[in-house]
Formats: structure tokens, C-alpha cells, sequence
């Protein structure tokens, strides 16, 4: 068992940013995983001595703590159990739809919640385990939505934060929760709270006076801890973003170029490539958009060869209920509107059910003319920002859903409620029809935002808020 390590800065997600692969010589490796938030703390995290305590994706007694990429790893251990209970179940099937608008309902189990309180009570040990003396503690998530009281508890030295990369719902529906007042609790034990949008921790602060009769101000909510200290928490936006330089750089490869040529080739050369790529969840709109495609052809606007739409769907949460239901939905979907509407050889609809490695993402980015980004609730969207970033050339148009955090950054897009599939049809053919000279123009616009605010803006704000809260920083670093 290797010593037990301490670090000055500790960040704590539900999974470890790796998952172990078996080679072909029946060995195992360590491989990044893919997701939003392994990708924007990737970057963060290199050249910071920190360390990173998460599940490493197998139910059983947890690998020994281990360095990968110059990270200190901790893995926390989940049973089969509590796979089922705290994370398919609390976290995914009572949580994620509350704080997603109840797309579909949320279902409400004792034994789940009891199993959210005791995997979050282990993350809270496993933290306090590698934390030094005085050291920051950044918690990702609403998986962890105890941890920082926990933390607090058992370690009042240390400086702790936590983002939410979801959104946090208005109060009328956070209220549905039997357990409010505990998450409330949970969160309270931080310093800082920060959340993608400045609308998401306004929820947080209205549901904290109006649940829970906290005293607020502003940005601020007072708490008194269980010693009968008063405490004043920060809440606040600061948008997550992409590590814009690396990926221009890997969009620009003579390796991708290549890819960018080969997969146009294999599409059949067609005039318009619209792509879609999501993990495959009821949030992210994909019936819908698929709807508003299959309209257009009925309708005559286009049709196969000259158009074809690519939709990468990434496995997601397979043994919840409600994602085996979507994705049924979906490929029921694209199998009628292929064999409706394909010409020979000529695909309406490239439907691609598993996840692709980052080279491969970038050349597909840099095929798509149109890249449709319509969820219906979205805490931010990196795949926007993927999008933008990876259009070097100033090529392409992305249609942006205005329930996305991403689309209060990117105003320039090509903006659509997906729930009205009228207007989703015609901002498609906006997108495809606009002059080519006045969507350089907003790319352009799209990219310089992207590059100024990039995923090292974002932990640098993050940090700093988190280092003086409940203060504001100075305006310059804020």
C-alpha cells in the first residue's frame, strides 16, 4: 500500500478522469475517459501538484491510490448496490430530472437517498484523506451535493468549493425534493457555490431564503454551522469552457486534415453535413431535432445524396428505465426515416451509437456545415465551444437551443427553441441558406469568445472566487 500522500489542492467528481482498459495481452491500463468534465479539468489540473478523488467506474473494493499523468488518483469505492441506489438512482433518477425541468418525472426512494448520504459521506473521508493542512478542496457536482458539509465537519481547516456543471432548478421544482433541507444543508457547508449561469445561482439563493429561511443578500446566503458559527456562502456564476488552444491546435494536425478529407469522402461528398453529437440522453434533444429533419425532407427541402445528417449518440446510463425507453425512441426514429427517404448508398441519417476518441471529434466537427446543439435543458454545452473552436477555416454555423448555458456565450449561433419544431426547421434552413461571407462573420465572433474565456479563465475565476468568498474579486479578475 503506497504512503498516504497530502495535497494543497484536492478535486472530488463522482468518477476518476480515467477507466481501465484491457489489452489485447489480458493486462489493464489507464485510459482518460471521456466527458465534459475530464476534458475541461485535464488541462487544469496539469502543472498543479493536486490530487483526485472519484469512483473509478467498477463496483468492488477500489484500486490502490496511484499517479497518472503526473495526478495523484484516489479512487472511492462503490458497490453494485450502491451503483444502482446512489447513482442510477438518486443521482440519475430523482436528481438529474428535477434539475432538468422534469423532462421526465423523478422518482422518489428512501433506500436511494440513504445510499446518497452514505457514498457521499465515504467521498467526504476519501477527501479529507489527501487534503493538507489548509488546502482547497473543489467539489464538481450533483452527485456530491453533502460532501462539502461532511468535509467542513470533519476538516473546518480547509478552504472548500463546489460547481455545479448541471442546472439548478427554480424553486418550484426543487421543492418536489423530500430532501431539500438536507442538500440545502449539504451545499451550505461550502465556502463558494459556483454554478454555470447566473440564473441557476439565483435558484440556489431563492430556494435557501424560501425553503429553508436563510437569511440572503445578494449573491450571499448565511448559514450557521453545527458549532453555532455563522458563516456567510457565495454563490455565483462562473461558465465552465474548453481548453481552446489545445484543441485549435490538435483541429489544425496534418493527422485530422487527413480524417476531415476521408470522412467527407465516405459520406459521399454531400453539399450539407449536419451533425449532431450528445450523449444519449432525454435532455439533449435529439427526438427533436431528428423530428424537425424528418419534416424538411417530407416537406422537399432537401434530400439524400445532397444532404445527409450524422447524429453521435454516446451509450449513457443504459440501465435506467428512462434512457432504454430514449433510445428505442431514437432508433425506431432513424429507421423510419431511413427507409423513408435514403437513396441508394445515400444515408438520410448516420445514427453512430458509441463514443469516438478527441482526434476523431475534431475532424468530424470540421465535415459538419451545420451543427445542430438543441437541447432541451443544458447546464452548458461544451460541445458548442468544441464546434466554434475547432472551425479554425471560419467554415460552418452552429444552431444553438437557448436553454443551453452555452447560449449565453455564443449569441452569434444560429439560436432556436427545440420545442417549437416549426422554428427549428427554418433556423436549419437559416443556417444552411445564410451567406457564406456573414457566417464567417459570426464564427469569427464565436471563436474570439471562446479563446478569451477559455477553461484556464474559467478554474483561474473559480479558484480566485473561491480563495476570498464570500468577497467578490476585483472586477479585472471576476
Amino acid at each position: 500500500m503506497p504512503r498516504q500522500r497530502k495535497f494543497d489542492l484536492v478535486i472530488a467528481a463522482n468518477r476518476l478522469p480515467v477507466d481501465r482498459v484491457v489489452t489485447p495481452d489480458g493486462g489493464s491500463e489507464w485510459h482518460r475517459s471521456p466527458g465534459g468534465l475530464v476534458t475541461a479539468m485535464d488541462s487544469v489540473m496539469r502543472g498543479r501538484d493536486g490530487a483526485w478523488v472519484g469512483w473509478a467506474g467498477e463496483t468492488g473494493e477500489a484500486p490502490a491510490p496511484f499517479e497518472e499523468a503526473g495526478m495523484w488518483l484516489h479512487p472511492v469505492p462503490l458497490s453494485e448496490e450502491e451503483r444502482t441506489t446512489y447513482y442510477e438512482g438518486f443521482s440519475n433518477d430523482t436528481l438529474w430530472p428535477i434539475y432538468h425541468d422534469v423532462i421526465v418525472p423523478a422518482h422518489f426512494h428512501r433506500e436511494w437517498w440513504q445510499d446518497y448520504q452514505r457514498v457521499n459521506e465515504r467521498f467526504a473521508e476519501a477527501v479529507c484523506a489527501v487534503a493538507a493542512k489548509g488546502a482547497k478542496v473543489w467539489i464538481h457536482d450533483y452527485q456530491l451535493q453533502l460532501v462539502p458539509a461532511l468535509v467542513r465537519q470533519l476538516r473546518p481547516d480547509l478552504r472548500i468549493g463546489w460547481f455545479n456543471h448541471i442546472p439548478f432548478p427554480p424553486v418550484e421544482l426543487f421543492a418536489q425534493l423530500p430532501w431539500r433541507s438536507q442538500i440545502l444543508d449539504g451545499l451550505l457547508g461550502a465556502d463558494y457555490l459556483g454554478f454555470q449561469r447566473a440564473a441557476d445561482a439565483q435558484n440556489f439563493v431563492r430556494a435557501a431564503r424560501q425553503l429553508d429561511g436563510r437569511a440572503t443578500r445578494g449573491e450571499c446566503v448565511t448559514t450557521t454551522d453545527p458549532n453555532g458559527r455563522e458563516r456567510v456562502v457565495r454563490a455565483s456564476a462562473v461558465p465552465i469552457s474548453i481548453d481552446f488552444r489545445g484543441l485549435e491546435e490538435l483541429a489544425k494536425s496534418e493527422s485530422v486534415q487527413r480524417r476531415v478529407e476521408q470522412i467527407r469522402a465516405s459520406l459521399g461528398d454531400p453539399d450539407i453535413v449536419l451533425l449532431g453529437v450528445d450523449r444519449l440522453d432525454y435532455t439533449k434533444g435529439i427526438r427533436h431535432r431528428l423530428k424537425a429533419y424528418e419534416e424538411l425532407l417530407a416537406e422537399g427541402a432537401f434530400r439524400p445524396p445532397e444532404v445527409t445528417f450524422v447524429q453521435v449518440a454516446t451509450p449513457s446510463r443504459e440501465r435506467v428505465a428512462a434512457y432504454k425507453h430514449l433510445r428505442t425512441e431514437v432508433e425506431t426514429t432513424v429507421g423510419r426515416i431511413n427507409g423513408t427517404y435514403s437513396a441508394l448508398g445515400s444515408p438520410a441519417v448516420h445514427y453512430l451509437h458509441q463514443s469516438y476518441p478527441r482526434e476523431e471529434m475534431t475532424a468530424l466537427f470540421q465535415v459538419a456545415d451545420v451543427m445542430l446543439v438543441t437541447p432541451l435543458r443544458d447546464g452548458m454545452n461544451l460541445v458548442a465551444k468544441e464546434y466554434v473552436t475547432c472551425r479554425h477555416d471560419l467554415g460552418g454555423a452552429l444552431v444553438l437551443s437557448e436553454f443551453t448555458g452555452a447560449w449565453h456565450e455564443l449569441q452569434q449561433s444560429f439560436v432556436c427553441n427545440p420545442h417549437d419544431i416549426e422554428g427549428l426547421k427554418q433556423t436549419m434552413l437559416r443556417a444552411i441558406g445564410t451567406d457564406p461571407k456573414d457566417k464567417r462573420r459570426l464564427m469569427r465572433a464565436s471563436r474570439r469568445r471562446v479563446s478569451d474565456h477559455d477553461v484556464q479563465r474559467w478554474a483561474d475565476r473559480f479558484l480566485t472566487n473561491l480563495e476570498m468568498a464570500p468577497e467578490r474579486p476585483p472586477t479585472k479578475g471576476a
